[in-house]
């Protein structure tokens, strides 16, 4: 039965770029994914392209295209990103050009767009799931809305003869279960088979998570070689079954266990996992160990794909001000939390309208409330939210004082304030959305 071999290249946006180029050269891959857009990038990319009409794709895409482009020409190896982010027809065309300048001419780089429904669910009455309220209420505070695609415009553009599909938001596990619908030419309602795709792209979308990177814990989890991490591979074939793997000799491992921790990672029903595709089952995946780094998957299923579309609602919400600063030695928790209460003070007494705060100190009770032993060092950090950027200037400014002002031995402060893009969601139908591609050629 004949087998596709898939790459992942990366698992978020700043993601390492050496293993990709490990895969490419030595991955014996068809197809390497870069899936690398979280919630938020897309919303902060839409504000990059309002400065500026050719910004707006992912700020990596030129030095992962320049490290791969040659190898994957070379290998005849198809490469399939959500990079494009707000602008993937500026991705495009940055990416013909990389490749004109390299040399590699007549590529064909398609950019998959239609995701950007920010007109649609401003004047339908679409309501916010997370929230009461419709995403219309968000009035002028709002930045982007981005309904997550489905696989059938990357099919569509492999099957034009794309070397290269950049997309913007596309569900994360259509990047891989793509090339599958289009090498063996699974219907568009063959629900398992699209279920058992699905469970190749999550496994893949997060590259190093599934190689054991978040997986490790030392003296419980212990993983080798994570400064050299390889990403994974998945041979699958027709029917939908696969083995995940790696590059011999990369660093990492994968197992049952990192496949389990990540088949269940971001998975709220695993008999229900909602993708614009298909109804993904996972309940019944069984893994099997047929080597060291040989992970044999199978048992997902489908049914029939939801009517509706999830749309990521990108929105201006407030402002951050934040400082922090550090004591070490005799009393430093001490001297910590009397710089804590100096801050709280100085707030109040100057003023400083905050809707929320956060009095912290890092190694302490930064992340767990109980307090601890009184380490050698602490870290203090205090952060508030607020309605204007002046406000969040004042925060930080009044934790640098702490140098003069306020304790002994204070150190390294440190302080910022910026504006705060948050994320809702609502649901849109799928009739309501018209994906399209364009191509250009290097």
């Amino acid at each position: 039965m004949r087998t596709i071999r898939i790459g992942s290249g990366a698992g978020y946006s700043g993601d390492r770029i050496e293993p990709a180029v490990e895969l490419a050269e030595h991955g014996n891959i068809q197809y390497l994914g870069f899936e690398c857009l979280a919630e938020r990038t897309i919303a902060l990319a839409q504000g990059e392209k309002l400065r500026d009409p050719n910004a707006g794709f992912d700020p990596l895409l030129g030095a992962r295209m320049r490290a791969v482009l040659g190898i994957c020409a070379r290998k005849k190896i198809r490469i399939i990103t959500n990079m494009g982010a707000a602008n993937p027809v500026a991705a495009a065309k940055a990416t013909a050009e990389i490749a004109r300048g390299l040399g590699l001419h007549g590529l064909r780089i398609a950019a998959v767009t239609g995701d950007d429904v920010l007109e649609e669910v401003q004047r339908g009455g679409y309501a916010l799931l997370e929230r009461l309220g419709s995403v219309a209420s968000l009035g002028e505070r709002i930045r982007s809305a981005n309904a997550y695609l489905g696989l059938a415009p990357i099919v569509e553009a492999l099957r034009g003869g794309a070397d290269v599909v950049i997309t913007g938001r596309v569900g994360d596990p259509a990047i891989f279960t793509a090339p599958l619908v289009h090498e063996f030419g699974w219907a568009m309602d063959d629900w398992d088979r699209l279920g058992k795709g699905t469970v190749v792209g999550h496994l893949l979308e997060c590259a190093g998570q599934v190689t054991g990177g978040y997986f490790a814990d030392p003296g419980y989890k212990d993983v080798a070689g994570l400064a050299r991490l390889g990403f994974p591979i998945a041979e699958v074939n027709e029917d939908g079954n696969c083995t995940i793997t790696k590059v011999a000799g990369s660093g990492g491992r994968i197992s049952v266990a990192t496949c389990t921790e990540q088949l269940l990672y971001e998975l709220l029903d695993p008999a229900a996992y909602l993708q614009p595709d298909v109804t993904a089952d996972f309940s019944e995946v069984q893994f099997k160990e047929l080597a060291r780094d040989r992970i044999a998957v199978s048992g997902a299923t489908g049914r029939a794909r939801p009517g509706t579309l999830k749309v990521s609602v990108g929105y201006l919400d407030s402002f951050i001000g934040e400082g922090q600063i550090s004591y070490a030695g005799t009393g430093a928790a001490a001297r910590g939390r009397l710089a804590l209460e100096i801050v709280a003070e100085r707030l109040k007494l100057t003023g400083v309208q905050t809707t929320e705060t956060r009095f912290e100190l890092i190694g302490v009770n930064a992340l767990n409330s109980a307090m601890h032993a009184d380490p050698p060092e602490v870290r203090i950090r205090v952060a508030g939210r607020t309605e204007t950027m002046d406000e969040a200037i004042r925060i930080g400014n009044e934790v640098e004082t702490l140098y003069t002002n306020g304790p002994a031995g204070g150190g390294g402060a440190w302080k910022s304030a910026r504006q705060i893009v948050a994320v809702v969601s609502t649901l849109i139908p799928q009739d309501k959305v018209h994906p399209s591609v364009s191509y250009e050629t290097a």
